[in-house]
């Protein structure tokens, strides 16, 4: 039998087993005894581990944690590094998210693409390549992730117990061709506390949902003298700032525009335009200053520049940088900033010239995290590997790309993303009526198959 027969037979068995993953509704919920991240997530893991059981593979769960399933034998081991849990399914749906039903084409649910679909497509590419027969040097090992969308605790509790690490793998959690390259990640508050005197201060500024978000909108409070009012409003309104008289002074409102912080470029940043505006009122004057930093040093770059951390590859571009949020009243505030940086790059080359740079203006470092980026060149065996097999499969150019996001490859040493998604296609994770077509589905197994294949031989 070949590789590609025995593909073909495992899709009916495919489909009902995503259908009834898709059922069993895998959001993170508080902790219970036999199930660290709820009983859902805890019973999807069982249900994967039994598929995997039926199919004739060896099972590990460990301790509620995560779990695996393994082929093969040899000292190397190849993984497949794929989640259970989905995100929740908010509001918008035409039908059941976790009915898990099979409709004019395609699978519907929560987690049909993200990323219950392509696991379970590596699951059965595993069956098939086991009973194709085909010699193999290498162990191949599945791994069923479970706090992807929250953290990845999960992985993080596999390396600390022992967890093997592949020589080489793959989650199929991400895009085709092969994202070989994904920036590091820097997500930091900065505080700055103040006294203020005179007729015009600041009282309160807010801006932004999510370090993460380039914020569509930014608000502040402007305590004044009634007979500056109107002089002041109109020094400080202008395109995208409106400004509304109250009691006390006046606010001023900025209207930017939404994008996700990876691509802050084609974004406008609500709280840059906020305080460009706030910087030309006559404030008291450690307020001003701090107000003044944020304007000059930050307003609406998206590359630190002036931060001194404008730094930029040829594999991946330019550092990406987010002014996220800000909180604060009469006596200060707080900014949060997510920033990525290129991928031939390292935290010490940006984080200590941005600390800096706003300890010169009077703000202290708070909370900070850090995912470091991920980087293997076109040329190395694993990619190489992954684009000829896409290619193979396709037809299709394979090239690798970088990305300014973060995929669950970070999550253990030696793996890159390799699709569900192809070229073109909608992106429809975390969103309403999620889907994956079932042609897609096949098409993921056949490549799954594949990869397996060559990278185990």
């Amino acid at each position: 039998m070949t590789l590609n027969e025995a593909v073909e037979r495992q899709k009916e068995p495919l489909l009902q087993t995503l259908c009834e993953s898709i059922r069993i509704r895998s959001v993170q919920q508080p902790a219970q005894e036999g199930a660290p991240y709820g009983p859902g997530v805890q019973q999807c893991l069982e249900h994967a581990l039994a598929a995997a059981r039926a199919l004739g593979f060896a099972t590990v769960d460990l301790d509620h944690q995560m779990g695996w399933c393994e082929y093969g034998t040899g000292d190397e081991m190849i993984a497949v590094l794929g989640h259970l849990d989905v995100v929740p399914e908010g509001n918008g749906w035409s039908f059941d998210p976790f009915g898990g039903i099979v409709q004019e084409g395609k699978v519907f649910g929560r987690g049909s693409m993200d990323d219950k679909g392509p696991t379970m497509a590596a699951l059965y590419a595993l069956a098939a390549l086991r009973d194709s027969g085909l010699p193999l040097r290498r162990r191949i090992r599945l791994l069923f992730g479970t706090n992807e969308e929250t953290g990845s605790a999960d992985m993080k509790y596999y390396k600390a117990h022992g967890g093997e690490m592949p020589v080489m793998g793959f989650t199929p959690d991400g895009e085709y061709p092969v994202i070989n390259g994904e920036k590091g990640i820097i997500t930091v508050d900065y505080t700055t506390r103040y006294t203020q005197s005179g007729p015009v201060q600041l009282a309160s500024i807010t801006g932004g949902t999510a370090h993460n978000i380039v914020p569509a909108a930014a608000r502040a409070e402007i305590v004044c003298p009634a007979e500056q009012r109107a002089e002041l409003m109109q020094l400080a309104a202008g395109e995208r700032i409106s400004c509304t008289e109250t009691d006390r002074g006046f606010t001023l409102q900025a209207a930017g525009v939404s994008a996700h912080g990876a691509t802050p470029e084609i974004g406008i940043n609500a709280i840059g335009l906020l305080a460009m505006a706030l910087d030309k009122l006559p404030l008291s004057a450690e307020a001003a200053a701090r107000i003044h930093f944020i304007a000059e040093t930050i307003g609406l770059d998206t590359t630190g520049a002036k931060l001194g951390i404008a730094l930029q590859d040829e594999a991946s571009g330019a550092l990406s940088f987010n002014l996220g949020t800000i909180e604060g009243d009469a006596e200060g505030f707080t900014v949060r900033i997510n920033y990525r940086y290129p991928v031939t790059f390292t935290y010490d080359d940006c984080a200590p010239a941005c600390t800096r740079a706003f300890a010169e203006a009077g703000f202290a470092m708070g909370n900070e995290s850090h995912k470091a980026c991920l980087y293997m060149p076109e040329d190395c065996a694993l990619v190489k590997t992954l684009l000829g097999v896409y290619a193979q499969e396709t037809g299709l150019p394979a090239k690798a790309k970088s990305i300014g996001g973060g995929t669950y490859a970070k999550a253990i040493p030696n793996v890159v993303a390799f699709g569900p998604i192809f070229p073109g296609d909608e992106v429809r994770e975390h969103k309403p009526d999620e889907f994956i077509e079932v042609d897609k589905l096949m098409k993921n197994m056949h490549i799954y198959a594949q990869a397996l294949y060559q990278l185990a031989k």
